[in-house]
């Protein structure tokens, strides 16, 4: 699964410090789509139940198909270049 996604307005909880409006990711496949430890460390713990997010308007398309960013997308000054580090601390939970 690949997965695009952006932030029309409001807050992005797993990444509130860095993803703001405008804002969009491509997270290619073979990729945990919970990013950062603590957020799956929340969300295992979770109660299951339906969530209201107020004033925020985010979207996402998932497809089977690689994502490929562009030439302009990988020289724009936008891009963020330490992405990576949110993948840092993420730890195996599951035997294949």
């Amino acid at each position: 699964m690949n997965e695009f996604m952006g932030l029309i307005r409001g807050e992005y909880d797993a990444k509130a410090e860095g993803f703001v409006p405008g804002g969009r990711a491509c997270i290619t496949a073979w990729r945990d789509t919970v990013r950062i430890p603590r957020h799956l460390k929340k969300a295992s713990k979770a109660e299951l139940k339906p969530v209201y997010i107020a004033d925020t308007l985010a979207f996402m398309f998932e497809t089977r198909f690689v994502c490929q960013p562009t030439k302009f997308a990988l020289e724009s000054s936008e891009l963020d270049h330490q992405y990576f580090e949110v993948w840092q601390g993420l730890k195996k939970k599951f035997t294949t």
